[in-house]
């Protein structure tokens, strides 16, 4: 096969794809953040192997979007994001997700089952692949601060090991 021909307007010796860390970095800086964004680094990751099959364990549903509240108005900011705990058993129909930056042109956030999947994991638990859908899911709403995100998470570890959970199947928005 030969060598596709070299364009014009696009020379090979440069990247052709976006930098999101360059991007990222740009954009706080525009924003007139005094220090550069710094990417999380972890040296000890705290994943863990499973302790029993899938067919044993109980797995929890974390999702990253706001549970819809109807005195906010369409499209206004959320206030108040908290971590939360919610149940499975009283699923929203639709989540809070307007005041998140993503391209609203080209999608949505109609499917609540694509970032919250609680019948796709529970038709898992009816078909023996795990043992069971926690009673409750949660929720980190996105915040831009990673101090707050390792508080988040430390909370929703505690809730998982309240309620026995296996594994809990983080879903970001």
């Amino acid at each position: 096969m030969a060598d596709a021909p070299k364009k014009a307007d696009r020379p090979l010796e440069h990247r052709s794809f976006v930098s999101y860390i360059d991007k990222s970095r740009e954009y706080y800086q525009a924003q007139g953040f005094e220090q550069a964004y710094r990417w999380a680094a972890f040296d000890d990751v705290p994943f863990s192997p499973l302790t029993a099959p899938l067919a044993e364990s109980s797995v929890a549903v974390v999702t990253t979007s706001f549970l819809h509240h109807h005195d906010s108005a369409w499209g206004a900011p959320a206030t108040g994001k908290q971590v939360y705990h919610h149940p499975v058993a009283e699923a929203p129909d639709r989540m809070f997700t307007a005041d998140l930056s993503w391209d609203k042109q080209e999608t949505h956030t109609d499917d609540t089952e694509s970032f919250l999947p609680l019948d796709a994991v529970r038709s898992l638990a009816d078909d023996g692949i795990i043992a069971s859908l926690n009673d409750r899911f949660f929720g980190v709403p996105t915040e831009y601060s990673q101090r707050k995100t390792g508080l988040d998470a430390d909370q929703i570890a505690t809730w998982c090991v309240e309620d026995g959970v296996d594994i809990a199947l983080l879903v970001p928005l």
